[in-house]
Parts: structure tokens; C-alpha cells; sequence
């Protein structure tokens, strides 16, 4: 198959293009596109047959639920028979937006999109292409990102192709993404509304719009070692089962003092130099030059988190083209997205985490 990557200005739209790319929603056919959190890969939500393709171009467990994507708030009333007025007040606060709202399905979602639970995953994207995508097409769009499954997400085009380059059609290519980690998924079915997947929407942010408690599944909350807090503890979403955001390296992170964390990553280098291999160290502004490894990338400034997030995926695909053989990366627990951040983190990292002391 020939991938077409057509570049969009997300200011001025080619409607050609966008005609181009929503009939092929509508063939049942698979689109990557830009959204504000991470490119998706989408397909009409409704067609069941076309949810299968996003499987299979991903390699991803069907069991995996795949997030609906609408244009407007009106179609929240194609896929469930009642909205909750929980979501009526987040939808008004937080979308178009990076935030992902677990409700009821109808019968008319196919159970292809929904991994086979009785609950739908919906969100409206805040991005240009996206929305102008989903209006053209008129299909509710089923989009995950848009990336082998297991390897980061792609916050640029370029990450697409690379990993799904002869397996979908097209790629609408609108430059690098605004957030660059996924939403946060907030489960609606329960009496008290539950955090499934942290992200750029805190939990002090959906408290203050809902003027009520909002918890966090204790499935998804691990300790250092990557053991589920709590006894049987699983994650309620699917998706936060699985291993996600992997470079090829074995990456490891690095917790405690700044100097001490500095002082172990540069010990752990020379070991690993002394093997005959190659060690890249993701650091920040601020430490960046006290590093000795072979490969030394800023994720930005410590104080600058909405940097940190849109750089962490690009960062590790930059290792992956380098190809080192083991990654060290300084810990980012940040005021108010280091939540968000640290569970992407970890997740690459396999729960590797290291806790650097100060030698006496």
C-alpha cells in the first residue's frame, strides 16, 4: 500500500485534501491526523470492520478500547441513550479538549470499537484538522494514536510514517502536536468519577468543574518496583495493562537529590562505557552539561512542564535513531503534570527506577 503524507495548514485547510481524506473514513478506510494531544489513527467509529483495521495496522490487543471522536456536543447522543450531567458539565468546561469521558454505550457502537465492554470512550479533540475531519466526513471517528503498539506515541507525522508507512493510506501531516501525551480519561459510570489514565487535565482541575470528589483507580497508581498498589489491584481501563511508550532501550529512571541523581546516572555511564556500549541520558536544561554519556538530550527546563511533556515521545524516538543501547533519565515529578508525565515515563521504562543516595 501507498501511504500518502499530505502536509495541512491547520490555519488555512486544503479542502481538497480534507474531501480526500474523509472519503476514505467513509470507504472504511484508516487516516492518521493531527490532534492537540498526539496524532491519531482513525477510522469511522460505527463500522466495525474498520475498527478491525486499526487493530491490525497497530498490532494492538483488540481488547484495547478505542476513544470516539465527535465534532460536536449533539453527538454524544448518537452513542448513548443518556447523557450523565457530570459530562454535560465537563464537556462545557474542558472541549473541545485533551479530556477522554468513560460513559454508557447504545447498541448502535459496535463492540468492535469498544473492545467488548458496554462503555464508550468519547472525546472532542481540540485541533483544527481533527475537528474539520470529523464534520467532513459525518462518521464518528475511532482513532488511537497512531503508532505501532508498545513504541511512543507520535507527536510529529514523521513518527507515523515510521511506523505505519505501507499500512494505511494517508497521513494528514499539520507540523508537531500542541501537548504531546495523550488525554486524561475520566470513567463516568460510577458514583464517583475515577481517573483512568492521568494526562494535561488534572484531577484538581475536574474536581473544581465538577465542585466534587474525583478519585484515582488505584490500579494505576505503582510502586517503584511496578507492583499495583492494593490487593488484586488491576487498572480499570484496558489500555493501562499494557506495556506503552517503549523506546528500543532499556531505559531506567533516576529518582532523589539532583547532584545524587547526576553523580549515579554518570557512574552507571561509565560502567556501561566500560562494556563497550552506548548510554544516552535524557537531562534537563539545568544539568544537561554535567552529564558524560554518549548521547545527552534536554527535555527543556525542569520549570517548564508543558515543555517536558511535548518533547518526552520525541526524545525517545531521537534515541531509537540513535541507537544506544541503554537509556538513564532523571525524574520529572513536576507541581501540576508530573503525575501525567511520571506514568508515561514508567510505563517505558518497564517500572526500572533507581533511587540515587549521596555516597558518604
Amino acid at each position: 500500500m501507498n501511504t500518502r503524507r499530505i502536509r495541512m495548514d491547520s490555519h488555512k485547510i486544503d479542502r481538497t485534501a480534507l474531501r480526500q481524506a474523509a472519503d476514505l473514513i467513509r470507504s472504511g478506510e484508516l487516516v492518521a491526523f493531527p490532534t492537540e494531544t498526539v496524532y491519531g489513527l482513525g477510522a469511522d467509529a460505527m463500522n466495525p470492520e474498520a475498527a478491525g483495521k486499526i487493530y491490525k495496522a497497530k498490532g494492538r490487543p483488540s481488547d484495547n478500547p478505542l476513544i470516539v471522536h465527535i465534532a460536536c456536543y449533539e453527538d454524544l447522543l448518537l452513542i448513548t441513550d443518556q447523557v450523565p450531567l457530570q459530562a454535560r458539565v465537563l464537556a462545557d468546561t474542558f472541549w473541545p479538549g485533551p479530556l477522554t469521558m468513560i460513559i454508557h454505550k447504545n447498541g448502535s457502537v459496535p463492540r468492535e470499537t469498544t473492545g467488548g465492554l458496554d462503555t464508550v470512550a468519547v472525546r472532542m479533540p481540540g485541533h483544527p484538522v481533527a475537528l474539520a475531519l470529523i464534520a467532513q466526513s459525518g462518521c464518528l471517528i475511532a482513532a488511537p494514536s497512531a503508532n505501532t503498539s508498545g513504541k511512543p506515541s507520535p507527536t510529529r507525522a514523521e513518527h507515523v510514517s515510521a511506523d505505519l508507512d505501507g499500512k494505511i493510506p494517508m497521513i494528514l501531516d499539520a507540523g508537531p502536536v500542541g501537548i504531546g501525551i495523550e488525554s486524561t480519561i475520566i470513567d463516568l459510570t460510577d458514583d464517583i468519577p475515577t481517573i483512568l489514565r492521568p494526562g494535561y487535565i488534572t484531577r484538581d482541575m475536574l474536581e473544581s468543574a465538577l465542585c466534587g470528589e474525583v478519585r484515582v483507580d488505584p490500579g494505576i497508581v505503582v510502586s517503584e518496583h511496578g507492583e499495583t498498589v492494593g490487593e488484586g489491584a488491576r487498572p480499570k481501563a484496558p489500555g493501562m495493562r499494557y506495556r506503552h511508550y517503549a523506546p528500543k532501550a532499556e531505559l531506567t529512571l533516576v529518582e532523589g537529590e539532583t547532584d545524587c541523581v547526576v553523580d549515579e546516572i554518570n557512574r552507571l555511564v561509565s560502567e556501561i562505557k566500560s562494556e563497550g556500549k552506548k548510554a544516552g541520558v535524557i537531562a534537563t536544561d539545568e544539568t544537561k552539561s554535567a552529564y558524560r554519556a554518549d548521547h545527552v538530550t534536554s527535555i527543556g527546563a525542569r520549570a517548564d512542564e508543558e515543555a517536558i511533556a511535548r518533547r518526552l515521545y520525541q526524545i525517545l524516538r531521537e534515541f531509537d535513531r540513535l541507537d544506544v543501547d541503554v537509556i538513564y533519565s532523571e525524574c520529572f515529578d513536576t507541581p501540576r503534570m508530573g503525575g501525567a508525565i511520571m506514568n508515561r515515563l514508567k510505563k517505558a521504562a518497564g517500572y526500572r527506577i533507581l533511587h540515587a543516595e549521596a555516597k558518604n
